[in-house]
């Protein structure tokens, strides 16, 4: 796992258990785990200078490592979910701009407010912001806006966003246009490039 997740730190994990290369003496400064389990200590007049005691800094120094590959590995992980999050984002984006074109502006709108919405919660445990259960654009918004993750114009660009998706899914006297539904998928495509 060291050598793909923290490669550069291989080499030092392997010193601490033995030596890479011959040593002119062993002392505490050269002493290693495999030393010890194999049994060897090192005594000037009657005093021991490498032993037990020797070996307990290399294997803090193992124990560190494995700790930063654990959080090496934890990162990995966000960015591959990331990742997979951003391309389905997107082809729900192509879906929602396909929708528009063939006039079908409310359903096109709906697909660009669930993905808006789905980023933003993303952007709050990120920020390991507590949300409650099912939050609106709005509510989302707001809050990234209170925490200081969105400036001003973010959030109210992200506000209208708001608007125009909740023009599409709740009845009103006007229907959504074409152009308020491009600007919607526009916008949430920009959204999700942008803030994170």
């Amino acid at each position: 796992m060291i050598r793909q997740l923290l490669p550069d730190r291989l080499d030092d994990f392997i010193s601490y258990y033995k030596p890479l290369k011959p040593r002119k003496e062993l002392n505490a400064a050269t002493y290693t785990i495999s030393d010890l389990l194999q049994g060897i200590t090192v005594s000037r007049g009657g005093e021991t200078v490498a032993g037990f005691n020797a070996a307990l800094l290399p294997l803090e120094q193992q124990a560190n490592i494995v700790r930063a590959l654990k959080r090496r590995f934890e990162s990995s992980l966000f960015d591959i979910r990331s990742l997979v999050q951003a391309d389905l984002f997107e082809n729900e984006l192509d879906a929602a701009e396909e929708l528009n074109k063939k006039g079908f502006q409310r359903g096109a709108g709906a697909i660009s407010g669930v993905v808006l919405e789905g980023h933003l919660a993303g952007v709050c445990e990120q920020h390991q912001i507590p949300v409650g259960k099912n939050p609106s654009i709005g509510e989302l918004n707001d809050t990234l806006r209170k925490r200081d993750v969105l400036d001003i114009p973010t959030w109210r660009f992200v506000q209208h966003l708001g608007d125009i998706r909740n023009l599409c899914d709740h009845k009103k006297a006007t229907e959504p246009t074409k152009e308020q539904i491009h600007e919607l998928v526009d916008g949430t495509r920009k959204i999700t490039k942008t803030v994170f």
